[in-house]
């Protein structure tokens, strides 16, 4: 177990591997960079030189200071480290916003214990935001100084506001028909969020965020954040959202149980 000296030692690196990043990534931001398809989860998966060498800061820093950690990022595979302790780390979260030049992408830097992600941060540098998440709270550092983060109040479908990044995540029949069902209930969607919009649910600006086909480094930083602002975060089953696959993220309990409603008989697993 971490103690809560641990935990303050950590998360104050993890602000500074986000800062790292920061300095790879925002000379690129609208800068007319080249980029590599990976052909990886879909038709057109960018990957730029920003992804790469931002994950190579960071996994320099953790090694000169903690080199028995081990490191899971998507640009540069696993490393096992012996502590129990895993950086769970993508570079850019929102390559397409970024090649777009759409400023909600986002650095996302989780530590796993071993058990479950216990200190998540989203950086978006350009913005100039920090969402941290560890226990005993969220916090927003930004432009105007650094605020608690606490979901909203919203329990109800029709009152919600729900966030997805593109619609075109949900590739079978069953999530489509579960998503189609589910947006046709709340009061408002919005599309095109990548990270930020699970750190507006932690927030309190969005109630809800549904999405499918993740990586454990897509959703791992954002776990802490939204649990510790007061937020729920499962799989589609309502089990264990950290290795990714189908998740929704909700404001609160209720909320969490009237999504799951809807989208657990199209739960794979």
């Amino acid at each position: 177990m971490l103690s809560p000296q641990d935990i303050d030692e950590l998360a104050h690196f993890a602000l500074e591997l986000g800062e790292a990043a920061a300095a790879v990534t925002l000379p690129h931001f609208r800068s007319g960079l080249s980029v590599d398809n990976k052909r990886g989860r879909f038709a057109f998966d960018p990957v730029t030189a920003a992804d790469r060498d931002a994950e190579a800061a960071i996994r320099k820093l953790i090694g000169e200071r903690y080199p028995d950690h081990g490191v899971l990022g998507e640009e540069h595979g696993n490393h096992d480290g012996t502590s129990g302790l895993t950086w769970v780390i993508d570079p850019i979260d929102g390559t397409r916003s970024f090649i777009s030049g759409v400023p909600l992408w986002g650095t996302l830097i989780a530590l796993n214990d071993g058990a479950r992600p216990v200190i998540g941060l989203m950086e978006q540098p350009y913005i100039g935001e920090k969402f941290l998440g560890r226990p005993g709270g969220s916090e927003l550092i930004g432009p105007k100084g650094t605020t608690p983060l606490k979901t909203s109040a919203c329990t109800k479908l029709e009152d919600a506001l729900l966030g997805n990044t593109d619609p075109g995540m949900f590739r079978v029949d069953a999530e489509k028909a579960a998503f189609r069902e589910l947006t046709s209930k709340v009061k408002l969607r919005r599309f095109g969020g990548d990270c930020y919009f699970y750190c507006l649910l932690a927030a309190g600006t969005l109630d809800l965020v549904v999405e499918s086909s993740l990586e454990p480094y897509d959703i791992q930083a954002l776990i802490p954040i939204i649990e510790n602002a007061g937020g729920v975060v499962t799989s589609w089953s309502g089990g264990d959202a950290q290795r990714g696959g189908q998740v929704v993220a909700a404001a609160n309990t209720e909320l969490h149980a009237a999504a799951l409603k809807i989208l657990s008989p199209a739960a794979n697993g």
